[in-house]
């Protein structure tokens, strides 16, 4: 997919994906969320791309968007579907979801694609061969995705070593993305009990580049130190008299301590009321427009408000397909405000797949987005 002035446009995602992909069709699934960039040879231009793919290899479908490099303003998201043949996956464009940023002189390139797949890397790469409107031809994909490639479980207390795939990769302890405690491929660390990363990738990053949860679970008890021993006190010194004690300074003034000021509280996250979704899928409900429309409005009244769009799922299925579903809520939610005027630059994404349910499973109101306001 690819996008640019007379030269490229909607590729309406006909992928004939991984040749390569046959030989381990049994043991690896391409479900996740994939990042990664679109090239022509002997252009500097370049256009970023996020693939969120879920379900069996034999059954795929999720959602593919792509920007313009340098011009986030300039999107296009579909959701997508596939089936595996002998020796190919063959992903079709369903629908467009939605497009910024269009002019009467642009469009996005149609065709098919293929890829082969590299499991060690978990990397895809792959070539477009568009059909032939005006100068659309050809073009060369490359996506990598996080993956863990080390133990899901680690001894308490020992030291241990994580390694996840994926390029230029950044660790956070928060899904907010505040508190950063590793780069690369490897992490050395103990642990005392599951904890959950959340790991970005630098490679070719855009507006809508995934967050993917990783937790690591603990077996076993970490070792408690032996206590230290208490020293024997020394002796108290014997009494001076009293006639050969110095003479005692009157007391300064005690000095007046004033409590530092309370921080400013975060804003808690808010549930955007009957912002719901379909069972299984990333499409809005209609009751959901007039809770958007006055986010919309909000956001236009408040034209330095930046907001993080987080999306939930019920606890039904699996969790690794909730956590993608979760993040294809955001984005819709956050493609309608895009739509509706508001800046991709003042919009942020997450997704929190099952992780965080509002109400016991089953419930319509655990498929929700929340909003909360940036710093």
């Amino acid at each position: 997919m690819r996008f640019a002035y007379m030269k490229c446009g909607l590729w309406f995602v006909a992928g004939s994906l991984l040749l390569a992909e046959a030989a381990h069709a049994q043991t690896s699934t391409l479900a996740g969320a994939w990042q990664g960039v679109e090239t022509l040879p002997d252009d500097p231009r370049y256009w970023p791309v996020v693939l969120r793919l879920q379900g069996s290899d034999n059954n795929l479908f999720g959602v593919l968007y792509q920007e313009v490099g340098g011009q986030d303003y300039v999107t296009v998201n579909f959701q997508m579907k596939g089936t595996r043949t002998a020796n190919s996956l063959q992903l079709t464009h369903v629908r467009k979801l939605n497009e910024t940023g269009q002019t009467p002189r642009s469009y996005w390139c149609a065709g098919a694609i293929t890829f082969t797949y590299d499991a060690a890397q978990e990397k895809l790469t792959g070539h477009a061969a568009y059909r032939p409107v005006h100068d659309c031809d050809t073009g060369d994909f490359t996506f990598y995705r996080v993956k863990l490639k080390s133990a899901a479980t680690v001894k308490a207390g020992a030291l241990s070593t994580l390694r996840i795939s994926g390029r230029d990769v950044r660790w956070f302890a928060d899904a907010e993305l505040k508190q950063p405690v590793n780069t690369g491929n490897t992490y050395r660390t103990k642990l005392t009990k599951a904890t959950t990363f959340y790991l970005t990738q630098g490679y070719y990053p855009s507006a809508e580049s995934p967050v993917v949860p990783i937790t690591i679970q603990v077996a076993g008890a970490a070792k408690t130190p032996p206590r230290a021993t208490s020293p024997t006190p020394a002796p108290a010194p014997k009494p001076t008299p009293a006639d050969s004690l110095p003479p005692v300074a009157t007391p300064a003034p005690p000095v007046a301590v004033v409590p530092p000021a309370p921080a400013a509280p975060t804003p808690a996250p808010v549930v955007l009321p009957k912002v719901l979704f379909k069972l299984g899928k990333a499409e809005l409900l209609s009751e959901s427009g007039p809770a958007l429309d006055k986010l919309v409005s909000d956001l236009q009244a408040n034209p330095a408000l930046r907001l993080r769009v987080a999306g939930h799922t019920d606890r039904i299925g699996e969790p690794g397909k909730n956590q993608v579903l979760s993040e294809q809520r955001a984005a819709a939610v956050k493609a309608y405000l895009v739509k509706a005027g508001v800046a991709a630059a003042r919009l942020e994404t997450i997704g929190y797949g099952d992780s965080r349910p509002l109400y016991p499973s089953p419930d319509v109101r655990n498929r929700r987005v929340e909003v909360e306001q940036l710093p």
